[in-house]
Formats: C-alpha cells, sequence, structure tokens
C-alpha cells in the first residue's frame, strides 16, 4: 500500500515539475475570488426593464448587497418622501376645509370644537411639513394638532400612523439583516491562498488551513468544497462535483471547537474528480471552491469561502506544525516539502501499533 501511495505522489510531483505540461499554462478565469467575491460573468441584458425584473425577484438580495453608502441613502429618502407626501396631504385637507385662510377664531380655553379647524394653527406648508414628522415620530404635538371631531383628519391620520408603523418595520428588519449578515463576518476566518499536496496516514490529499482570528472560540466548524471543471473548451459549460474535506483532528464530525488553525484534508482515492482532474492533463482548467462556516456560543455565524486554481495547488508540500493558539500573518501558512515534515513528525511520534491512532498533523 505504501508503495502504491508513494508511487501515485510522485507522479503528481513530476506532473507538477514538468513544464510542458498544459496544467502550467492554464488560463482559467477564476469564478470566485480569493477574499470569497463572486465573479460570474452577468447576463448580456440590460436597460431598466431588466433592472426592475430582477428587483421584484429578489429584492431582500439586492438590499443586502448593496453598499452602505446607498443603503444610508434610501433610509433617509424613504421617510423624507413619506414626510413630504403627508405634509402635501395635510395641506390640502386644510385647504379644501377652507381652513388655510380662515382666522384663527378658536378658543382653547373654551374648549368649543365646533369653530376649530382640522387642524389647529396649520396655515402653511413648512407647518403642514413639521405637523407630518410629529405624527410619525410621536414626539407630541404642540401649538400644531388635530381636531378630534373632524373625521377626514382622523382618517388621515390612522393612515399615516399605519404606512409609517410599516416602513419602521420594514427598513429596521432590513438594517438588522445586512448588520448580521454571515458574509460581513467573513473577516473572522482567515484561508490559506495555497493548498498542499501530500501523503497523509497512507494517504495523498489535498490539503489546506484555515484559522481563526476573532479572538473568541468558535463552535461547529463545517467546510463544503464544489470542484468546478470547464468542459469543451473555452465555449464549453463548467461541471460541479461536490467534494468531501474533513478536520484531521476529528475527522468527517464537524469540529466542536475552533481555537488553533485547523487543517482540512480530502483524500485523492480513485474515485476523487479532483484526483483525477489532478493526474489528467485533459483536465486542466478547473477550480476548487471551499465554503467554510462556523458558530459563536451566541449562535451567530461566521461564513467564508475562496478557491484554488491548478498553479495554487503545491504538489509535494504541507503545511509547518505549530503550537500557536493565535495566527500572527501568515505564519500559520507556511508550507515546507512534505519530506521534512514527514520527518518532523516521525522525530516526535512513534511507531503507531495496530491498535493505536495513526498521529495527527494538526496544528492544535
Amino acid at each position: 500500500m505504501t508503495v502504491q501511495v508513494t508511487g501515485v505522489f510522485q507522479e503528481l510531483v513530476a506532473m507538477t515539475t514538468d513544464k510542458s505540461s498544459p496544467l502550467m499554462g492554464s488560463s482559467y478565469q477564476r469564478l470566485v475570488s480569493k477574499d470569497g467575491r463572486f465573479l460570474f460573468p452577468q447576463p448580456a441584458q440590460s436597460g431598466q426593464g431588466w433592472a426592475w425584473s430582477v428587483l421584484r425577484r429578489d429584492w431582500m438580495g439586492v438590499w443586502l448587497n448593496l453598499r452602505w453608502r446607498w443603503v444610508i441613502l434610501i433610509f433617509c429618502c424613504v421617510f423624507l418622501v413619506q414626510w413630504l407626501l403627508f405634509a402635501v396631504l395635510w395641506y390640502v385637507l386644510q385647504w379644501n376645509s377652507g381652513d388655510l385662510d380662515r382666522p384663527d377664531t378658536y378658543d382653547p380655553l373654551t374648549g368649543d370644537l365646533t369653530n376649530m379647524p382640522c387642524v389647529l394653527n396649520l396655515n402653511s406648508f413648512s407647518a403642514a411639513f413639521s405637523f407630518a414628522v410629529e405624527t410619525h415620530l410621536t414626539i407630541g404635538y404642540g401649538t400644531i394638532y388635530p381636531n378630534p371631531n373632524c373625521r377626514h383628519t382622523i382618517l388621515l391620520l390612522t393612515v399615516q400612523m399605519l404606512l409609517a408603523l410599516l416602513c419602521d418595520a420594514l427598513l429596521t428588519g432590513a438594517l438588522v439583516a445586512k448588520f448580521t449578515r454571515p458574509g460581513k463576518r467573513s473577516e473572522g476566518l482567515l484561508l490559506s491562498r495555497q493548498a498542499c499536496v501530500c501523503e497523509v496516514g497512507g494517504e495523498v490529499c489535498v490539503l489546506f488551513r484555515v484559522c481563526n482570528l476573532t479572538g473568541r472560540p468558535l463552535q461547529e466548524v463545517c467546510v463544503r468544497a464544489v470542484l468546478l471543471q470547464r468542459e469543451g473548451g473555452v465555449e464549453g459549460g463548467v461541471s460541479q462535483s461536490e467534494l468531501e474535506f474533513s478536520a484531521m483532528a476529528t475527522g468527517s464530525r464537524p469540529c466542536p471547537l475552533f481555537l488553533s488553525p485547523l487543517t482540512f484534508r480530502h483524500a485523492l482515492t480513485p474515485a476523487s474528480p479532483l484526483g483525477h482532474a489532478l493526474r489528467s492533463p485533459a483536465q486542466s482548467e478547473f477550480e476548487l471552491v471551499v465554503f467554510v462556516s462556523a458558530q459563536q456560543e451566541t449562535g451567530s455565524a461566521h461564513q467564508r469561502r475562496s478557491s484554488y486554481l491548478r498553479s495554487e495547488i503545491l504538489q509535494g508540500r504541507s503545511f509547518a506544525r505549530g503550537n500557536k493558539h493565535r495566527c500572527h500573518g501568515n505564519h500559520c501558512f507556511l508550507t515546507l516539502p512534505w519530506e521534512d515534515t514527514h520527518a518532523h513528525t516521525h522525530a516526535h511520534t512513534h511507531t503507531p501499533s495496530s491498535g493505536d491512532q495513526q498521529p495527527s498533523t494538526e496544528c492544535v
């Protein structure tokens, strides 16, 4: 078994060092950037109709992807437009009822509501705008206040309050969703910019490493990976195959505690699409996309994604071992030739018997 694995490993290393291999000259255009942004080509459609169609189908997704400068602008414009609209309605109500130019004959000391206008002291558009803002924010009426016996006033007041509650709920929920989405906390997870191929526990594996930069322990760390391959040349489509990555310390189970850097591996078995892509020069154009998710004790989620092209997968190298619980720069992503890390591991571990577990090369 060891001889067979070593032969496959040497074949992968030889393919990497062969400068004439088409794998070295791949011009594949990546679909996911190193910082996790999707680089999918946009459909060749334009115009207002198409833009409104996208907004109508997924307005929440459009909102979450907006920059903060546009979010603040929309937030302010929604309330300003609403206040201006009801300022016009209140002004029209006063004008239609004839109270706009009527002399102020109402005496609040007598309490006689028969001579009271629909809205007291609303005799200009600026007063109407002030009344609309006071009604929305419920800050309390001053010298301008409505007549409870005017049915048009009560109707318009009810409509404005209902619309104000609806706008407050929608905008508050949208802002909370934008603040708390996991993608905005992606900076707490740092993925290695390169992956490695080496022999681990008698198997040839692809490795990549993840560091926790939050300063707090994370839980339930899960990794999902997709292999994207070009079919039929440049004009062909892209096929995808799901790959299984497991933490070297916990196996296929989610890692219950994430303090020190974690190394995840995928065994290049004969049935692995990634192993076939690495060995076959005809399938040189591929991209390995990984998705990492973790949770805090409070339940808030962290998510990060990245991708690896063929030129970013280093053959015959492995991540250096360490004993640090914190990442400092790219120290945790230092790679060494596999022979050096392999010798370092065996220098500090005994030869396992059949009943022992294989020594882990995880950085703990």
